[in-house]
């Protein structure tokens, strides 16, 4: 049997997924980036985007999150996500109406603090949608 990490994802709403795993991909805020048994501690910012969660020499989930903060042990991957759900559980209409209204909110910005607001909101929109089309891929 291969050796395995602990991975813990939570987001506001729930407990995403708490299992031993072989290998946690990433999307982490200077890149992508694999944690193994044994990685070196760290702790990370996490950018929007998909989680591969490897089982039996493949990928066996895949998640979005919308960014968050993940902390990298030796025995133990754990993240705190602003927002996460599976990939197969996006709707595409859903997230082109999400796309849209962030771009609307970008227009409508009526200060810096709005307008950075909205484009981070748009940044996870346009995260959602690369998913999506990555979902078809795999």
């Amino acid at each position: 049997m291969a050796e395995t990490v602990e991975f813990e994802l939570v987001s506001p709403e729930r407990l995403v997924i708490s299992e031993p795993v072989e290998m946690v991909i990433v999307p982490g805020a200077e890149g992508d980036f694999g944690a193994l048994p044994r990685h070196a501690p760290m702790i990370t910012a996490v950018r929007p985007g998909v989680i591969d969660v490897y089982q039996g020499g493949k990928v066996s989930q895949r998640i979005f999150v919308a960014g968050g903060f993940v902390e990298v042990t030796e025995t133990r991957v754990t993240m705190l996500a602003e927002e996460a759900m599976k990939v197969g559980d996006l709707v595409a209409d859903e997230v082109e109406a999400r796309v849209k209204a962030s771009k609307d909110a970008i227009d409508a910005a009526d200060g810096e603090a709005a307008r950075q607001l909205a484009q981070r909101s748009l940044a996870v929109a346009l995260a959602m949608k690369d998913a999506l089309i990555s979902k078809k891929a795999h």
